[in-house]
């Protein structure tokens, strides 16, 4: 594999990671600490909004609370924010992205028809009843007989490896991690075990972007699934991206701007060619992980209700024990943590305190949450993160999939409105449905009032009132682009989901040399996806940074010929992958931070357009670092 300059990615990391943590104000501090007793503070204790939610929005941090400060001591010039913004702001494709769609080597976008709509919905609608009746997974006497439960007796000093007698491998968690590092096991001629905790497959969450990156590892593992997942899913590449303002803002001096006008614009398909990988594509969860459970390994691989509590590493090449939460014991050579964010795995590799492991809501697990049980985890994790050491983003996340076509659908796939403390984002789910999250800035914990007979949508009430297009528009007397509650007022109360969004430090906050060394595995033991990197969603590369993981993990334990040698290869996967997962941690945390604040720089001179001018030419030579063939 070709490798990157060490000490530019260092520093990039760095980079990031300093940026990223620049300041902790909006994070959530732990149980015991007592806020700060600043007025600023005072004035922000929990109370009961004007919107009815429980809670407080918190206010813009870092160099932005300066710099609205400062604003508004400046004496009010009405004039200056007079007068018509430009046509050009509207239009959807420019002349740059244009010229990158139209290359002939660019997919091509083909209109929406009822067909291809029915075929994509119905595909989802089957692969849910299919994860539902559990076909494919591990259950009845093939679980009493299978294969991990039996001790092997090997000899201080480990074992020869052979196609005969391949390395075992069990997998903790049944999300996209754990099920793309099963998949690639598989693929090398290895056992492996998976066991998920949820008690069924519901379905969770919307589609998935399955960007260029992600797809070139899947190719790699294994090409059927690649090219199901081609099959399967809707182009999202063929059309523009970028960054609108969600409201009127700016001035003659640094620009004027409508609601809805486009901020900066940006295709995803240029890079990708560049780098020779196929175009993105969006493909629903459980389409996803029922082609991965089909193609990637064999049926009574995966078993559900089963959570790895605790592990045994028997040392010197004797591989590990895994004890599940019903005492039940299971035997391998090696045991890969992709257990989500809260992982009981990591808690037991870190040495981590009690509570530090917990339910995740992952893509299998979720979907299984009724709103009681959400508002219950909302307040318990806030404890789980602190055990954890995970970092709450500073924001809570609404989401839903609507069943409904978008005003823009033809030219746009992916959009985010900005505003000041929140910011929405849509992305094209395919068949003529739309996935969208509401970002608010807020402290972590907080729930929705439970339903009434005066209210009994609480959270569509919330969003109403947060992203109102009429009238005096939101709390802050700004009327949004009518495009937000164009999706909002097409989803149904109870399909929208609620969840604090917490990341892990981009790099690691230790000083021992052996975690710096080896930061995600210890012996025969490693983590990948979001129990070694969570991250926030901006980049949309979490589960794609878990699918490379998977890849390069098992070509890591694929050159192993001795037992001995699996916690070598182990850390070489961990010392490969860190650095890269790093920046893309950084940068999207980063982003979530630097997007509230959008709406401050539209009204600063000179300031304003360089920031926008430096944040349209930076797109590519991201997307570029994204798109990368090797990992």
């Amino acid at each position: 594999m070709a490798r990157r300059p060490r000490a530019r990615a260092a520093s990039l990391a760095l980079l990031a990671a300093a940026s990223a943590a620049r300041t902790g104000e909006a994070f959530a501090p732990p149980p015991s600490s007592p806020r700060p007793s600043s007025p600023s503070a005072r004035a922000r204790r929990s109370t009961t909004t004007s919107l009815g939610v429980i809670g407080e929005q918190a206010s813009s941090i870092g160099p932005a609370t300066l710099l609205r400060n400062a604003k508004a001591k400046l004496p009010s010039i009405p004039w200056l924010a007079e007068g018509d913004a430009p046509a050009s702001n509207k239009v959807d494709i420019p002349s740059h992205v244009a010229s990158v769609l139209e290359r002939p080597d660019a997919p091509r976008r083909a209109a929406e028809r009822v067909e291809r709509t029915e075929r994509i919905r119905d595909r989802a609608r089957k692969a849910s009843e299919d994860a539902r009746a559990l076909r494919g997974m591990l259950v009845g006497e093939e679980d009493e007989r299978a294969w991990w439960r039996s001790p092997r007796e090997v000899a201080e000093g480990g074992r020869d490896v052979t196609n005969d007698d391949p390395l075992t491998v069990l997998v903790a968690g049944g999300g996209l991690a754990g099920l793309v590092v099963a998949s690639a096991c598989h693929a090398k001629g290895m056992k492996v075990a998976l066991f998920e905790q949820a008690g069924t497959y519901a379905p969770y969450g919307g589609p998935i972007q399955v960007q260029s990156n992600a797809l070139r590892a899947l190719q790699r593992i294994n090409p059927e699934i690649y090219e199901e997942l081609v099959a399967a899913g809707t182009c999202t590449a063929d059309r523009v991206s970028g960054l609108k303002i969600g409201y009127r803002k700016g001035n003659k001096l640094a620009g004027l701007y409508d609601a809805g006008d486009w901020l900066v614009r940006f295709d995803t398909v240029g890079p990708a060619l560049e780098a020779g990988l196929p175009a993105t594509v969006v493909v629903d969860r459980p389409v996803i992980q029922q082609i991965l459970v089909k193609h990637g390994f064999p049926e009574g691989t995966v078993r559900i209700k089963s959570r790895v509590a605790s592990y045994e590493d028997l040392g010197r090449g004797r591989g590990v024990v895994a004890t599940l939460e019903d005492g039940t014991k299971a035997y391998a050579d090696v045991l890969v943590g992709a257990d989500g964010i809260w992982s009981q795995v990591r808690k037991e590799l870190h040495g981590l305190s009690d509570g530090a492991g917990g339910f995740a809501a992952s893509g299998a697990a979720g979907g299984a949450l009724d709103d009681a049980e959400a508002r219950r985890l909302a307040r318990d994790t806030v404890d789980i993160a602190r055990r954890a050491d995970r970092r709450y983003s500073g924001f809570t996340c609404y989401a839903a999939l609507a069943p409904h076509r978008a005003s823009n659908i033809e030219t746009v796939s992916y959009q985010i409105l900005l505003g000041e403390k929140k910011y929405f984002v849509s992305t094209d789910g395919g068949g003529e449905r739309q996935q969208w999250f509401a970002l608010v800035r807020e402290p972590a914990g907080g729930v929705d009032p439970e339903p009434t007979p005066d209210d009994p949508n609480p959270k569509l009430t919330r969003l109403r009132k947060e992203f109102a297009c009429t009238g005096d528009g939101d709390d802050d007397g700004n009327v949004w682009d009518p495009f937000a509650l164009e999706l909002i007022e097409a989803s149904a109360e109870e399909d929208i989901k609620r969840r604090d969004l917490y990341d892990g430090a981009p790099l690691l906050t230790t000083l021992d040399p052996r975690r710096l060394w080896s930061p995600w595995a210890k012996g025969p033991v490693a983590l990948c996806g979001d129990a070694a990197h969570p991250m926030m969603p901006n980049l949309g590369q979490g589960g794609c940074q878990a699918t490379e993981d998977g890849y390069r993990l098992i070509e890591e334990l694929a050159q192993v010929t001795h037992t001995r040698d699996v916690p070598g290869a182990l850390g070489q996967y961990s010392r490969i992958r860190v650095i890269r997962t790093a920046i893309i941690q950084g940068f999207a945390q980063l982003g979530s931070d630097l997007l509230v604040d959008f709406d401050l720089m539209m009204t600063i001179p000179l300031l304003g357009p360089f920031f926008l001018t430096m944040t349209q030419l930076s797109m590519p030579f991201i997307l570029r670092y994204l798109y990368t063939p090797s990992f």
